[in-house]
């Protein structure tokens, strides 16, 4: 089976490619960045010729779509830039995968919902994002299920990995250099381990799980503020820094974050039969893994 994998150079990117590396499925993994050592074809998922072009020419049978615009205070600014990357370009990924009969893995976010309400979002609730960002992951999604192709939507948040810029690589930082810091406490949610979600995505692949179609939550276990999760990454790495808590009003962005995120996972465990580590567990793996293989 091809398995083309878009936005390959990023943190969820990186981790599949490692855990694909023994797999028996055929990976072409690409980007529209290069990573020196990293063999990666060059592709802008927003040209939907060139989107057809790779999937007529690699023959590919399954795309798994990490592409994504993430940056959510500069979505508010180039709004239409946002919407390129996370509702044309996975419309692109959709119409293409329809033509081939090729099933669509695509990543979305909790940042589609508002976070007014304080328990679990289901996969069935009503959208409500707060901005750009959110609003144009959900139209990309919407567009996937319009198009008629089989897919299978993973919404995840808070993703932390060795790889890239992620919170956690924040705080390793900061904490390391600094005798004090403010974190927020008002916006709670789940750390999600990239490479648990990332292991998750190859199950799908491998027990070939993408007959039917269906949208489904995926986040490691628990619930915490970003101030308790600075607040462990501090402890596990031995930092003796100050963390305070605070209130999201004292460092203003463009952007409004949802004051809770966390969704239920209720229905991907029952549908795939996966046990989900606590994000604390998964913290302790990916910290082990950074010092085992230098990459602090």
């Amino acid at each position: 089976m091809n398995v083309l994998v878009t936005g390959a150079n990023g943190q969820l990117g990186m981790e599949l490619r490692r855990q694909a590396a023994g797999a028996t499925d055929r990976f072409v993994f690409t980007d529209v960045t290069r990573i020196s050592g990293l063999e990666t074809v060059y592709l802008d998922i927003t040209l939907p010729d060139a989107v057809e072009l790779i999937c007529e020419s690699e023959q590919i049978d399954v795309i798994v779509n990490l592409a994504a615009y993430t940056n959510v205070d500069k979505a508010e600014d180039d709004p239409s830039g946002a919407d390129l990357l996370n509702h044309q370009g996975p419309a692109n990924l959709a119409k293409s995968a329809k033509k081939h009969g090729a099933a669509l893995i695509h990543i979305s976010t909790d940042y589609i919902f508002g976070g007014d309400i304080s328990r679990p979002y289901k996969e069935d609730w009503p959208a409500d994002p707060l901005g750009a960002y959110g609003a144009t992951k959900y139209l990309g999604e919407q567009a996937i299920v319009n198009s008629g192709c089989r897919y299978i939507i993973i919404r995840s948040a808070w993703l932390f990995s060795p790889w890239g810029k992620n919170f956690l690589k924040t705080m390793l930082k900061l904490t390391s250099e600094r005798s004090s810091l403010k974190v927020v406490f008002d916006q709670v949610g789940t750390p999600t381990s990239a490479s648990d979600l990332a292991g998750f995505i190859l199950k799908i692949i491998s027990e070939r799980r993408f007959k039917k179609s269906g949208t489904f939550h995926y986040s490691s276990e628990g619930v915490c503020s970003w101030y308790d999760f600075a607040c462990a990454i501090r402890d596990i790495s031995g930092s003796k820094c100050v963390i305070q808590p605070c209130h999201t009003s004292e460092f203003p962005a463009k952007a409004r974050r949802p004051s809770y995120s966390v969704l239920d996972k209720t229905l991907v465990k029952e549908t795939f039969g996966v046990s989900i580590p606590h994000w604390w567990d998964a913290l302790r793996d990916c910290y082990s893994t950074m010092v085992k293989e230098n990459l602090l």
